[in-house]
């Protein structure tokens, strides 16, 4: 019976060992009947081992289910076949069970590492989503082309590829009954003890103090770290490289398509208009910047040049060198450059000579923005920084904190730079990056005072601790560093905590030697090992990844209710628009600048329509007002005082000689120019009824006067002027009667003249006359009646000598005030003198008037050069010489004018609208008013809506 029950185990472990290939169970022991074959059987040797016949598949499967082994005694004892047992199998079982739960933890374990790993590669690949258009067209059309519905039909399905596959479910039920062949109180019961124990041995063998482990440990995951640190750097660099050449290939025109704006750039453009918008910072302005504050000298700027990878501000040892706030804009491309917002240039990052000159740049525009009598401005300097690898991000440096006003500042410096970063960091949305120079005691510090009052929870602010290296040799005990780093000294609260180095405090040191100076710090520092510091705490790069995370993050949660503010901004505006001014279109000042200066152009153009008649006209009118003084005074008074009709002639050539050499061409260019401007004037202030706009004159009254003091006259005209005036006033020869009367006329109408303005003159040195003193009710001053009786006086000599000279000599002037003496008037020559000028003046003109009247006749005798006559009319051919050499100037100065000087001044014209057009600030000077101003705050807010709109798209689209 015994012996049967023997057989029965005996064929049940055959039949598991051949039913094992034939399992379908999803066990991972696929191969489980190795360990049946080499049990070794009381009554049947291995060598001797006959497999027996199988009948039936059920048998296969079943038979050691139905197999009482708790009443077999296989293994007892009493048969002595202990010495030759080997457990070695058993051992082998067992460490197979502990297996299945090794394996299952490290596929779970395993899974989420991969998973992990594979997250942090994904955020390192770059984002290709701009640069979809670099895969050819065809590629995205291939669906059009192939079916992939047949396709996917062709494939076997999956039930046919299940069939390929084992029977796991069959590897499961051997699995269990061999479990139950091992179950407490059956006879392998022992071999497992047995096992276990000699498994404890080893364990107990291998053991190893919990401390050296621990240490041990460290060391590996620092070493494993820089690893791959260093892998991700060199994986950074062919990223780098990879990007660099997927742009290039596009400058080279492998594709016309236009790049669409990064992420970056579009919400840069957003703050720019914004800075624009309101220069004072509006606090309603509620999107996200990283703002930079700290202490002076504490290391903003250096955090910074790490970060943008770039040495690109200026510095300086203990000296204020941030004046005004600076904002950075990070983005990626393939050249790393930088350029201000209001200029072209470029500046070569990778160059010394342009991170020179953008330096002194950055220096110059600090300077300017600074006011007269201030130390730091709120003016915003903005750059954009570009270059591949660079964390996407806005930074704003702030002027560092200071807590003494030194000599040679403003005395309100400290409580200005107190505002400026006060400003900043009321901004809900604002992520503040506290920078703490760890060199110096931390009692020292103000800046973390000034963060835990804008943000006391410190749910928006990264404490970042600089200069660690110097914090290690110094401080002598470096538990206050861990307690820094963890937030326990300060009273401040912050999101994160960092410690990086920035340098050796060389200013020479490039970006590369100090990141290689900062890794090897961090690398052989005690503050790692000891872990005080942890490894995702240190360096400048974590820093620059963690404060990117949380700016988008934060930009991600707040955009969208900002976009909302300032819908609902604009459409208070626009209500405001359409109450005041509900006829008139919303122009802008660009706008408005554009209208002015069309009809600016349309003025000038109308220049060049103006009749010929009508320039000449004016010039000669203007011309002899001007020289008509002269005339009469120097040339034709001196003339008249001759004796003969020779010496009067060779007088007026000798003076007209003069005249026109030295005064007259830049008298007549002078006049010119005058008539020039004036014509220019009018048709710029004319009104044009209705469509008048009085919103531009102070603009046309701007440009009109910095055309004139543009323009400058021809400087030949003047020599081709003489030569034209010497011709027409050598000539002599009147033609005709027109002509002689035409001088007639000329000579009388500029003799009554100029008695009409010697007679107002006297009236007003005697006073009134009797008439109105009885009508008017006025009185002479004792001045007035002095010269009264001296003009009686000198009026009663000219009578006695109408052929009187032009002045009076000595003994004239003391029998004149003898007179006036005897009638008890005391009277100085000088006031004799000046009195005889004006009485004379009168009496010669009114005789050369006469004598005018004479003349009319005298054409005949003119023409037989007044021969057998006794009538001379030389008067009348030097006023028909004047006239003509007026005509004569007038119409050459009208051939400049709109041959030359009108196109000029257009010209010109043209150069100082261009020149207004590119300066903002005159426009705002010379286009003001309260309907300007509503334009221009409609259009910035409709421009920041449409712009937050357009970068919530994109936000949106690129998750």
């Amino acid at each position: 019976m015994w012996r049967g029950r023997a057989v029965a185990f005996c064929v049940g472990c055959q039949s598991l060992a051949n039913s094992s290939y034939g399992v379908k169970g999803k066990s991972p022991l696929q191969k489980l009947h190795l360990v049946s074959r080499s049990i070794h059987h009381p009554h049947y040797t291995s060598s001797k081992f006959q497999r027996p016949p199988l009948r039936t598949s059920i048998q296969q499967f079943s038979s050691l289910n139905r197999l009482p082994l708790r009443k077999t005694k296989l293994l007892s004892v009493k048969y002595g076949y202990l010495p030759h047992r080997n457990f070695w199998v058993a051992r082998l079982a067992s460490r197979l069970l502990k297996l299945r739960y090794l394996v299952l933890g490290s596929a779970v374990g395993g899974g989420y590492t991969a998973k992990k790993t594979y997250d942090q590669w994904k955020e390192m690949l770059p984002d290709l989503s701009d640069y979809k258009w670099i895969v050819p067209d065809i590629i995205w059309e291939l669906d059009e082309h192939i079916d992939f519905e047949k396709l996917s039909k062709a494939l076997p399905d999956a039930e046919d590829l299940a069939k390929l596959l084992p029977d796991f479910d069959k590897i499961g039920e051997s699995l269990s009954s061999l479990k139950g062949f091992f179950s407490p109180g059956s006879q392998g019961e022992t071999a497992f003890r047995a096992t276990d124990q000699g498994y404890e041995n080893d364990k107990q063998y291998k053991k190893v103090s919990d401390k050296e482990k621990i240490d041990q440990l460290q060391e590996e995951l620092l070493h494993t770290q820089l690893k791959y640190q260093r892998i991700l750097e060199r994986l950074e660099k062919e990223n780098k490289e990879l990007r660099k050449l997927v742009l290039q290939k596009d400058d080279k025109g492998i594709h016309q398509r236009k790049l669409k704006k990064s992420l970056i750039d579009m919400y840069s453009e957003v703050l720019d208009i914004l800075s624009d918008y309101d220069a004072s910072y509006n606090t309603q302005d509620h999107l996200p910047r990283v703002v930079v504050v700290g202490d002076q000298s504490a290391g903003k700027t250096s955090v910074l040049e790490m970060i943008a990878q770039a040495r690109i501000f200026p510095r300086g040892s203990g000296e204020m060198m941030t004046r005004s706030p600076v904002k950075v804009t990070l983005s990626e491309g393939p050249h790393h450059v930088a350029l201000f917002k209001d200029s072209s240039r470029e500046f070569d990052l990778t160059k010394e000579e342009d991170l020179a000159a953008l330096r002194n740049e950055i220096e110059i525009r600090m300077r300017k923005s600074v006011k007269e009598g201030c130390t730091v401005s709120a003016e915003t300097i903005s750059l954009n920084v570009k270059g591949p690898g660079l964390q996407r991000m806005v930074l704003v440096d702030l002027p560092g904190v200071i807590s003494t006003v030194t000599s040679g500042m403003a005395p309100d410096t400290k409580d200005t730079i107190f505002s400026i970063s006060k400003a900043y960091m009321q901004n809900p949305n604002a992520i503040i990056l506290c920078i703490q120079d760890g060199s110096v005691d931390a009692e020292r510090s103000i800046v973390t005072d000034l963060v835990s009052q804008m943000d006391p929870h410190g749910k928006r602010t990264i404490f970042v601790l600089t200069k660690v290296d110097l914090a290690e040799k110094n401080v002598a005990s470096p538990n206050r560093i861990q307690q820094i780093i963890e937030g326990k000294l300060f009273p401040m609260k912050a999101l994160g905590y960092f410690a990086v180095v920035t340098g050796k405090g060389n200013s020479c040191e490039s970006i590369d030697s100090i990141k290689d100076y900062e890794e090897e710090f961090f690398q052989n520092s005690k503050l790692l090992k000891t872990c005080m510091l942890k490894a995702h705490q240190v360096t400048t790069r974590n820093l620059s990844l963690a404060v990117s995370d949380c700016f988008w993050k934060m930009v991600r949660e707040s955009v969208e209710q900002q976009a909302d503010a300032f819908k609902a901004t604009r459409f208070n505006l626009e209500t405001e628009w359409k109450n005041n001014y509900p006829r008139l279109r919303e122009l802008d000042r660009n706008e408005l600048f554009e209208k002015a200066k069309n009809e600016i152009l349309d003025e000038v153009i109308s220049l060049s329509q103006v009749t010929p008649k009508h320039w000449e006209e004016i010039l000669q009118k203007t011309l002899w007002e001007r020289v008509s003084t002269h005339v009469i005074e120097n040339i034709y008074l001196p003339a008249a005082q001759t004796t003969n009709s020779g010496t009067f002639n060779t007088t007026v050539d000798i003076k007209l000689k003069q005249w026109t050499d030295k005064q007259l061409p830049n008298k007549a260019v002078e006049v010119a120019w005058e008539t020039l401007q004036e014509e220019f004037s009018n048709f710029m202030t004319e009104k044009k009824g209705k469509e008048h706009d009085d919103i531009f004159d102070k603009l046309k009254q701007a440009v009109k006067e910095e055309s004139i003091k543009r323009h400058k006259w021809n400087e030949r005209a003047e020599d081709s002027l003489r030569v034209i005036q010497h011709n027409a006033l050598e000539d002599r020869s009147i033609s005709d009667k027109q002509q002689w009367d035409a001088a007639i006329h000329f000579m009388e109408d500029t003799l009554q003249n100029r008695l009409k303005d010697t007679e107002s003159v006297i009236e007003d040195m005697v006073g009134p006359d009797w008439k109105k003193r009885w009508l008017y009710w006025v009185g002479r001053t004792k001045e007035q009646n002095i010269r009264n009786e001296t003009k009686n006086e000198l009026e009663k000599m000219i009578k006695c000598n109408e052929d009187h000279a032009a002045y009076l000599a000595n003994d004239e002037v003391t029998t004149v005030r003898k007179n006036l003496e005897a009638k008890g008037v005391a009277v100085d020559p000088c006031l004799i003198k000046d009195t005889w000028h004006q009485v004379y003046r009168r009496h010669f003109l009114r005789t050369a008037l006469s004598h005018c009247n004479l003349c009319r006749r005298g054409f005949y005798y003119y023409q037989r050069h007044f021969v057998d006559s006794e009538l001379e009319c030389n008067d009348v051919v030097l006023f028909w010489r004047i006239q003509r050499m007026l005509a004569i100037t007038a119409n050459t100065l009208r051939q400049q004018l709109t041959n030359t000087e009108v196109r000029r001044l257009e010209k010109n014209v043209k150069e100082v609208l261009e020149d207004f057009a590119e300066d903002g600030d005159k426009k705002v000077k010379l286009l003001t008013g309260k309907r300007v101003q509503l334009a221009e705050d409609l259009k910035k807010v409709r421009e920041i809506q449409e712009k937050l709109e357009a970068f919530i798209e994109a936000l949106h689209q690129e998750k």
